[in-house]
């Protein structure tokens, strides 16, 4: 088993090969072991990749100096794999599950339950951190573990409130650890590594890209039982991480306000194409009452 979670750290971190594309040869090769004694040629052939992807891919894989950074990143972090036991159930109940995260700080919090990934706007109102106040302490004395971004503006915030308030929080970020994005949060980044959990499924040194962030959506929502949209305008990124949680079967809550603030205009959209609307933190606490045994339930299956 060791052997397999090395090799799928290491072509996790080529170029020419797609997380389907790894899943592809663990389902042909489970072991990984034929991989490395392929051409590109030979590569390309058994598993339908395009040559001139298959040539990068053939370079990277014999390239020792990805075998060195591998290495490095061993001892500072934590590197999990979608074969290792620490990996999250919940993860692999989803559709695209990555295949690699690298953490930093309580790991335990990958098996607490119940989650809520809370997100929203990076230019939120005033009364912004009033709404969460309304619904997230009562969460927080339940144990919930609050998930999000580290980006600006309510992910910041729903981080900030639940250290603030003695609660666990996991960022995932969407770059490597030695980039953190925006720097402003360095600070914030080192105090969720000590009281709570920090998730890249980028290698350290990979810096954030735009398409990282979208990419990143699907482990928020994957990690909660349900998403919470504090604040969002009509066309805002937010949506994406909605789209996620509706495509990965979890729930989706949106806090309301007036028609004339900017900031919740995407929120109403939101209740109004079905989202459940939130103004008491028993809105939320009703349905994992009630969903609770069947969650569960089916995370002991996938665990099986």
């Amino acid at each position: 088993m060791n052997s397999i979670r090395n090799r799928i750290i290491h072509l996790h971190r080529c170029r020419g090969v797609t997380r389907r594309t790894i899943f592809r040869m663990l389902s042909i090769d489970p072991a990984l072991s034929s991989i490395y004694h392929l051409s590109s040629t030979q590569l390309s052939q058994t598993f339908s990749i395009p040559q001139k992807q298959s040539i990068s891919l053939y370079q990277d894989i014999h390239n020792p100096k990805l075998l060195l950074e591998k290495k490095q990143d061993i001892a500072p972090y934590t590197i999990l794999t979608v074969v290792d036991e620490l990996y999250p159930t919940v993860l692999k109940t989803i559709k695209d599950p990555p295949l690699v995260l690298y953490a930093l700080g309580d790991l335990s919090l990958l098996k607490q339950t119940p989650a809520l990934s809370v997100i929203g706007t990076r230019l939120p109102s005033q009364n912004a951190r009033n709404k969460m106040k309304l619904i997230l302490p009562a969460l927080l004395q339940e144990k919930w573990v609050i998930v999000s971004g580290m980006a600006m503006g309510i992910d910041s915030f729903a981080h900030q409130f639940a250290l603030g308030n003695n609660g666990k929080t996991i960022a995932v970020l969407g770059g490597g650890f030695q980039h953190i994005y925006p720097k402003q949060n360095i600070t914030l980044f080192d105090q969720i590594t000590k009281k709570g959990l920090v998730l890249s499924e980028y290698p350290p040194n990979q810096s954030p890209a735009k398409h990282h962030f979208p990419e990143r959506n699907r482990i928020i929502s994957g990690l909660s039982f349900g998403t919470l949209v504090v604040e969002a305008k009509e066309k805002s990124g937010t949506l994406i991480t909605v789209d996620q949680a509706l495509d990965q079967g979890r729930e989706v809550y949106a806090i309301p306000d007036s028609p004339t603030v900017p900031e919740s205009i995407g929120c109403n959209r939101m209740i109004q194409d079905g989202a459940k609307l939130v103004i008491h933190p028993d809105d939320i606490l009703d349905d994992w009452n009630a969903a609770k045994e069947i969650w569960i339930n089916q995370l002991q299956d996938e665990t099986l």
